[in-house]
């Protein structure tokens, strides 16, 4: 075991990853809840307990301390679930969802899944996506609207409001992605409203496995209310429980345990103090990577760089051969970093020190 381990890449040379090193008070709380399985709740009452405050500590975080929804195994399920929501509750034939050019490809995935037609809107010179042409996207087939908080590429967010009340006028429900940044924009955007105050967003996907240094797997699907998660159910006849509105049957109770661990234990203002420390690192890499004739493609909106180079995937794999892993985009040709709490100001300069020595020599 030791030896396959040792072949992973160590966080502290990921400059590419939305996930980090959990706590080690939600290590602990993972191991403790290792053998429950939450897809018969009815056998495992503390961990479904446990699960049902963390959905009323993040629906509360999300403005809606009665949303309902549960601990998914990451932002593709939650995004999978919200569009069968919405999919199961408009009854429509040949059902079509508008997602952002910049929508994480798991919206492709549930497009495929779901046999929903997936609309693509361009995105404006900012790389928000353009209002109009989601509008003009909408027909009487769309069952719902996308809108990003905080996109995989570059860290940038939609106009959510301009979004919920299109999806209003429209009478189509909006889902929010916000896998990433729910831990992040509510710390550095106090007044941007993207979550359930808007009346027209009816879901969220908010992953605690990223910024809320959780365990992996744990992501969440919040729902405004009821209705979209009965949309969801199936009958499980063998079990004490009578359905289920989950999309895998076993389902770990670990993140469960390591989300309320951390939230519990550390509370909302630690991990406030966990953005800032990101940001901070965010603004370092940014100055750094510009001293070495680096443009950056948009300044940071949250804990997310990235800067233009038709170099970047040469640059990429020499920095992946010398033990560094960071990402490419393609939509400007960019090198992308995400800076999670475990990059530190001490792993950008040893990060720069060997990028020095990659652009001297291929």
């Amino acid at each position: 075991m030791d030896e396959f381990k040792r072949k992973d890449f160590p966080y502290s040379r990921i400059l590419s990853s939305m996930c980090t090193t959990p706590h080690p008070l939600a290590v602990k709380a993972h191991v403790k809840f290792i053998t429950s399985n939450l897809g018969d709740p009815a056998l495992f009452r503390g961990a479904k307990e446990l699960e049902d405050r963390v959905i009323e500590m993040l629906g509360s975080f999300m403005h809606n301390p009665k949303a309902r929804g549960y601990v998914t195994s990451g932002g593709t399920e939650a995004n999978i679930q919200a569009l069968r929501a919405f999919r199961n509750l408009k009854k429509l034939a040949n059902p079509n969802v508008v997602v952002p050019e910049s929508a994480h490809f798991s919206f492709d995935k549930a497009g495929d899944i779901l046999g929903i037609e997936i609309r693509k809107a361009r995105l404006d010179e900012d790389y928000r996506v353009d209002l109009s042409d989601v509008e003009r996207l909408i027909d009487e087939k769309t069952v719902g609207i996308v809108g990003i908080a905080g996109t995989t590429s570059l860290g940038q967010i939609d106009p959510i409001e301009d979004l919920s009340k299109l999806a209003l006028e429209k009478d189509v429900f909006l889902h929010v992605d916000s896998a990433f940044g729910g831990f992040v924009i509510p710390f550095l955007y106090p007044k941007l409203k993207f979550d359930f105050r808007l009346e027209g967003v009816c879901s969220i996907t908010i992953d605690p496995h990223k910024m809320g240094m959780a365990t992996i797997p744990a992501g969440c699907i919040l729902f405004r209310d009821e209705r979209f998660l009965k949309a969801l159910a199936v009958k499980t006849p063998y079990l004490i429980t009578e359905e289920q509105f989950s999309l895998t049957g076993t389902r770990p109770a670990t993140g469960v345990a390591s989300t309320y661990a951390v939230l519990k234990y550390l509370g909302f203002e630690w991990l406030k103090k966990v953005v800032k420390r990101c940001m901070d690192v965010t603004l370092y890499l940014v100055e750094e990577m510009e001293r070495l004739g680096f443009e950056r493609v948009i300044d940071p909106v949250m804990n997310v760089a990235c800067f233009k180079t038709e170099r970047a995937t040469e640059i990429r794999d020499e920095l992946y051969r010398r033990g560094w892993a960071v990402s490419v985009i393609e939509n400007p040709r960019a090198l992308r970093f995400v800076v999670m709490p475990h990059v530190t100001f001490r792993v950008i300069d040893e990060f720069i020190s060997t990028l020095k020595d990659v652009l001297r020599n291929i």
